[in-house]
């Protein structure tokens, strides 16, 4: 069968779900009597999970695609196409992995990494979370677990699934790892593997909660640490000079009006802060291992309004001004930067350390449409290329992440606007419209400045 008459098979399907769709919510089902409603309700779900499963068998296909055929690195393009979080569609894709066959380097077909589960996933029976714990009972489990112990755990809680509640099931997924572990023995790779941090989003607050798992020795690290620098009077930001080295005096010490956590929070940002611009860090991208802020004259003159870093923080003015007296950071003022050598021409092909600052405060990131990968991250991109005579002028570079950057070899182009934006231009065969990147931007999605008066 042709790809055009598979194309045609695929479309009339759809448009049989859709016109069924459409006839249900034509239907009074208010008139049904309940228990009939809850059986329309447990089919409609049925339905909704075995599409589900479908568009994973979908994206499993697509994450075998060559990143230059679909667009770009595979979780941005879904995340782009279904509009979901970048995040999201990085979970579909780890389920995807989990949940679908796989073939080894000689080209022989494997079961699924949970064979079990992904066969009543696939029958609708399963919900997103109970996917959730059988997949966190199999991470967790010691790695020293024999292999038919798991395969036998993860058959039982899929079967036991069918007919549970995912908080059921949780409860029972707790009993399997007692019985299979009831010792608590855990390697040091086991705790290798669950060792991480990261950030969530940044509130409107300016604050951000952050998700530490310590391993034991970092732990006893930080323990060490804090009994020193977090004891009453010691780094406190709101001592006119705050004690960071000795003992603070016991005036200073009886007046410390923080809590526990406070004091260890000012403890560890300067443990940071004490580190950063010192040499024996050595450079990240060419520039000392320090905060890189951008903000306008207007704002730095005032005293008001928000700077941008560039790992993509929000940061108040104030906290910025106070920063600055404590370390050499980077800071782009836009109004102030012509002395800077930023137009070499041809002189050099590989950006200045210069250069790459201006680039953190009008870019702030990835330029490529819908990308979050913030300046930090990023390489410096000529627009136009350098091998076919493309200058090392500001003017003529912008961020691009190392994913997206790799795209300009398949057959993508970038053009400077009249307003100074990158537009990234797509292979005609991939049928996709040109676009620009506001993410790292989103005071432009009001024309008119409401939300920020």
């Amino acid at each position: 069968m042709s790809s055009i008459e598979v194309l045609a098979e695929v479309t009339a399907a759809l448009d049989m779900i859709d016109a069924g769709i459409a006839r249900c919510r034509e239907l009074n089902l208010d008139k049904l009597d309940p228990a009939v409603r809850l059986r329309t309700l447990e089919r409609l779900e049925t339905s909704r999970r075995r599409q589900v499963a479908l568009s994973h068998d979908v994206i499993a296909g697509l994450t075998k695609e060559d990143a230059a055929d679909v667009g770009g690195p595979i979780h941005q393009v879904i995340a782009d196409w279904l509009r979901i979080s970048y995040a999201e569609a990085r979970r579909r894709i780890r389920d995807v992995e989990q949940l679908s066959s796989r073939l080894t380097l000689t080209g022989q077909e494997l079961p699924p990494e949970l064979p079990a589960t992904a066969q009543v996933w696939r029958d609708g029976i399963l919900d997103g979370q109970h996917l959730r714990v059988i997949q966190t009972f199999v991470r967790d489990l010691p790695e020293a677990t024999p292999v038919g112990t798991v395969e036998h755990a993860e058959r039982f809680l899929a079967q036991k699934a069918v007919e549970l509640r995912p908080d059921q099931l949780e409860k029972v997924a707790h009993q399997c790892a007692l019985l299979i572990n009831p010792d608590g023995k855990f390697s040091d790779a086991d705790r290798a593997r669950q060792r991480g941090f990261k950030w969530c989003r940044q509130r409107p607050d300016g604050m951000t909660i952050g998700t530490l798992i310590a391993s034991p020795e970092l732990r006893a690290n930080l323990d060490a640490w804090l009994a020193r620098f977090a004891a009453p009077g010691m780094c406190n930001p709101d001592d006119e000079t705050p004690c960071v080295d000795g003992e603070p005096g016991e005036n200073i010490a009886s007046k410390d009006l923080r809590n526990p956590a406070q004091r260890q929070r000012d403890a560890l940002n300067a443990l940071v802060r004490g580190q950063l611009g010192d040499p024996k860090l050595g450079v990240h991208n060419g520039l000392p291992v320090t905060v890189i802020v951008s903000t306008t004259l207007q704002e730095l003159t005032s005293g008001t309004g928000r700077a941008v870093t560039g790992g993509g923080t929000l940061l108040p003015m104030r906290d910025m001004i106070r920063m600055a007296s404590h370390a050499y950071h980077y800071l782009a003022v836009f109004d102030e930067h012509q002395s800077r050598p930023l137009y070499l021409g041809r002189t050099r092909r590989v950006a200045t350390p210069d250069q790459r600052v201006v680039l953190y405060a009008k870019d702030r990131g990835c330029t490529h449409p819908g990308c979050d990968v913030p300046g930090y991250w990023c390489e410096v991109h000529h627009v136009d290329d350098w091998a076919a005579g493309g200058l090392t002028d500001i003017d003529k570079l912008t961020f691009a992440c190392k994913g997206n950057h790799t795209l300009i070899d398949e057959g993508w182009r970038t053009r400077k606007l009249p307003d100074g934006r990158t537009e990234w231009i797509p292979p005609p065969q991939l049928g996709l419209r040109a676009g620009t990147n506001d993410y790292h931007h989103p005071e432009r999605l009001f024309d008119d400045g409401e939300a920020t008066s």
